[in-house]
């Protein structure tokens, strides 16, 4: 009769830990229907941060620099970006061309401002990979310079950790800077792209 002996068991031990997982996860205290659903109509609302990208949408050349190594030359090329915005305001959708390592290489980006996080996302998806990268993080008082966090895993094991600084100078140019870290080794420059509108 072990079955009713680990049922027993397993009862006891859900008797003791419950308290202690009721202490860690406290009740919130239920909104009123009608005013949690006005809350997620204003969460919902585009705001300043959402008009300062849609103040991006358009067409861009751009000029991109790579390291590959600390203290060795950039790659240099060139490419296009257009940009618009998805969902009445919502997020930025932009698609890239250019090359990367030498070869042809095709990136899609979505950055978004979260109402309810208060914190900048964004998420991006290329040519070169099958994974979507996922960074978040938040900006200057001006809202002009965001600095991204993120990671990924790295072939045989690890992660690299990347950070992202996107400053908008204005309505007609943009430089994203990448930088990242293997595993707790030093953080180096990996990106540059300097974004110009077309005329």
């Amino acid at each position: 009769m072990r079955l009713p002996y680990v049922a027993l068991t397993t009862l006891c031990v859900m008797l003791t830990i419950s308290p202690v997982l009721a202490k860690d996860k406290p009740h919130e205290k239920k909104m009123d229907p009608q005013a949690e659903m006005e809350l997620w109509k204003q969460l919902g609302t585009p705001g300043e941060p959402h008009k300062l990208f849609a103040s991006l949408a358009g067409s861009y050349t751009t000029h991109a620099k790579e390291w590959m190594e600390p203290g060795k030359p950039a790659t240099e090329s060139t490419g296009t970006a257009e940009m618009k915005m998805l969902l009445d305001g919502r997020f930025l959708y932009q698609e890239y061309h250019g090359s990367m390592m030498g070869q042809p290489f095709s990136g899609i980006g979505i950055d978004g401002y979260d109402n309810l996080t208060k914190k900048y996302v964004t998420a991006w998806m290329d040519s070169m990979g099958t994974g979507l990268f996922i960074m978040e993080g938040t900006a200057s008082a001006d809202g002009k310079t965001i600095t991204l966090k993120g990671s990924h895993p790295e072939p045989g094991g690890g992660k690299m950790t990347h950070r992202a600084v996107w400053t908008i100078t204005d309505a007609n140019n943009q430089i994203f800077e990448m930088y990242g870290s293997h595993g707790h080794g030093k953080e180096m420059k990996m990106l540059e792209i300097v974004y110009t509108r077309k005329p």
